[in-house]
């Protein structure tokens, strides 16, 4: 299993991103993906997660409206579109999958990572 983030980078406050998360090793539509991310002093924390069986999408709160998750099954990707960045979204973002079909924000619960990507926004 593999997982490899890409599109991150410095921006300024108000702008968008796009992450991607590039999967192999496994069968991908078959399985829920998260993104998570982890500022510099602070715990892990899930950000967005879409599940497998019907793409339903879920998002912590202080994302909704402002991140959007998909995916492309044909592609083996999944994407994070991230929009009205803020410096609190400052922090190394993860993709990862817990071999489940459906969502969760825990952590511990999954079992492979990509390797994480920086996504800094400041003025």
């Amino acid at each position: 299993v593999q997982l490899v983030e890409s599109g991150g980078g410095l921006v300024q406050p108000g702008d968008s991103l796009r992450l991607s998360c590039a999967a192999s090793g496994f069968t991908f539509d078959r399985y829920a993906i998260g993104w998570f991310r982890q500022a510099p002093g602070k715990e892990r924390e899930g950000v967005s997660c879409i599940s497998s069986t019907d793409g339903s999408t879920y998002y912590a709160d202080s994302m909704q409206g402002r991140f959007t998750i998909s995916r492309d099954n044909a592609k083996y990707t999944v994407y994070l579109q991230m929009n009205d960045l803020k410096p609190e979204d400052t922090a190394v973002y993860y993709c990862a999958t817990a071999g489940t079909y459906g969502c969760n924000f825990h952590p511990r619960l999954y079992d492979y990572w990509g390797q994480g990507i920086q996504v800094t926004v400041s003025s």
